[in-house]
């Protein structure tokens, strides 16, 4: 009988945490590029530039890619199979605004399964200037939004961000 209270009693907690534990997640950085939006935007849209600046081609430098449609354009993927910190995944081009955002599907497949909604914005930052955000966002599926609580999303991938939207930076001024 001791049992089944312990295990009732961890049933009632997974499902007071999973109603409580965050169901949504969005992070994003920016950074301010002392180069016009055309220009910015232009390298922003062709998903292969990601390989100069991206903080995860860094991570591992000798990860499998494989390119499917014109880069640029809607419906261009980027595939990678990485090691332990890329995984394995692909980025598809769902919407461009030309000079305002791209917009793309992530879908992570290893070392978990999730899906994500990334966009990079330009918007004029004055003085020929483009303010670049760059960020992503998704939902928590139960359980594994309670993991959510206890690891802060925005805090890890937001040093990521912070760290390409740098190397961005350095490459689109010199």
């Amino acid at each position: 009988m001791i049992f089944l209270y312990i295990l009732g009693g961890i049933v009632v907690l997974v499902i007071l945490l999973s109603l409580i534990a965050p169901k949504y997640y969005e992070v994003n950085r920016s950074i301010v590029i002392d180069k016009p939006i055309p220009e910015v935007f232009d390298y922003l849209k062709h998903i292969k530039n990601q390989d100069f600046w991206s903080p995860w081609k860094k991570k591992d430098p000798d990860m499998k890619q494989e390119f499917v449609g014109t880069d640029g354009k809607v419906g261009f993927i980027a595939k990678w199979d990485g090691n332990k910190e890329v995984g394995l995944g692909e980025q598809e081009i769902i919407n461009i605004v030309e000079n305002d955002r791209v917009e793309a599907q992530l879908r992570f497949f290893k070392p978990w399964k999730s899906e994500s909604d990334a966009v990079t914005k330009v918007e004029d930052a004055g003085n020929g200037k483009t303010k670049v955000t760059w960020g992503f966002s998704g939902q928590n599926k139960v359980p594994a939004n309670i993991f959510m609580m206890l690891y802060n999303i925005d805090k890890h991938v937001g040093k990521d961000f912070e760290e390409g939207l740098t190397s961005l930076k350095e490459i689109l001024e010199s």
